[in-house]
């Protein structure tokens, strides 16, 4: 399972829906033959008509890492072919983020938005980050095996230094920054680390009270990140490697939104607060454009270049 390269939450969301396809017929999904397998996802479709589509893509993408490690090829070509919906990330401004972050009273909450925003982080990575990841001397944040199994540095900003050391002396945590909570009767070697429901719960609390209309989730944090630090002028290549991303391509989503300059990696929580100046980039829209075609050329030169090796 490992072997195969997919996050453990993404195997569990596999797992539930398979699950439910071999309730549903109570036999191995193996079992199946091509007509059931067309009649369920015909059903589920009219069942689960959500704008997502969320039900029927975990089925479809479930069943076929199934019939993938079972060398099924027949079933796993008669499956339909799930397009991908492009649509750009909702991003909010910088006034709605400086609501968000200022709504929370609790220390602990505001440290956590910040982080999300701050660093980028995904919210599974703000769950995992432990004490010994904040480095306060050389200002950086150790995100360790995020997506794809990556380890990655992130600036931290400056602007939640004391906060974060103040915090650290008060949590009665060994480990893990943000622990559940305490009296819930786990040992040291026990403790466990927030969940991601509870994150969550935070910043959905936040936007509710900062009046935000906007769909935010953790995640929408995590693209207002790339966003201003695409305006405040760092580079996309800078960007991904902040991010974590595997593509460029997955960065340059953010084209459509922001413009860039080429500047050294900075968090875009100093800027918003007025620890950095922010420089504004003086080439035109055309310019920009062009330099990012041109990187798209090099990028897909490169893969083939590595791909010929």
């Amino acid at each position: 399972m490992t072997i195969a390269g997919k996050s453990q939450s993404t195997l569990t969301n596999y797992a539930r829906y398979v699950a439910k396809i071999a309730l549903h017929f109570d036999c191995l999904p193996t079992h199946i033959n091509t007509d059931q397998l067309n009649d369920y996802l015909y059903f589920i479709s009219k069942q689960h008509n959500t704008p997502s589509k969320a039900y029927f893509k975990f089925t479809v993408f479930g069943l076929r890492y199934v019939f993938r490690m079972e060398n099924m090829e027949e079933k796993y070509v008669a499956l339909p072919v799930m397009k991908r919906d492009y649509k750009l990330p909702v991003v909010l401004s910088r006034q709605e983020s400086k609501r968000l972050l200022d709504t929370p009273k609790q220390p602990k909450h505001k440290i956590i938005l910040g982080l999300l925003y701050g660093c980028g982080l995904r919210c599974s990575e703000l769950c995992n980050l432990k004490i010994a990841d904040l480095d306060f001397d050389r200002y950086t944040l150790h995100v360790r095996q995020g997506k794809y199994k990556k380890d990655r540095y992130v600036p931290m900003p400056r602007f939640l230094i004391e906060d974060l050391k103040s915090y650290i002396k008060t949590t009665q945590s060994q480990i893990w920054l943000f622990p559940l909570r305490s009296g819930s009767g786990l040992t040291q070697t026990s403790e466990l680390c927030h969940s991601r429901r509870g994150i969550q719960w935070i910043v959905s609390q936040a936007k509710r009270k900062a009046s935000i209309a906007k769909q935010v989730s953790t995640h929408t944090l995590r693209h207002s990140y790339a966003t201003h630090l695409l305006e405040d002028g760092l580079d996309i290549l800078s960007i991904k490697e902040l991010l974590g991303h595997e593509r460029i391509e997955t960065t340059m989503v953010y084209l459509h939104i922001a413009q860039l300059d080429i500047l050294r990696s900075f968090s875009p929580l100093d800027t918003l607060y007025g620890l950095r100046k922010s420089p504004v980039s003086n080439e035109s829209v055309n310019t920009i454009y062009a330099d990012f075609y041109k990187l798209a050329v090099y990028t897909k030169a490169a893969e083939f270049n590595y791909c010929s090796n």
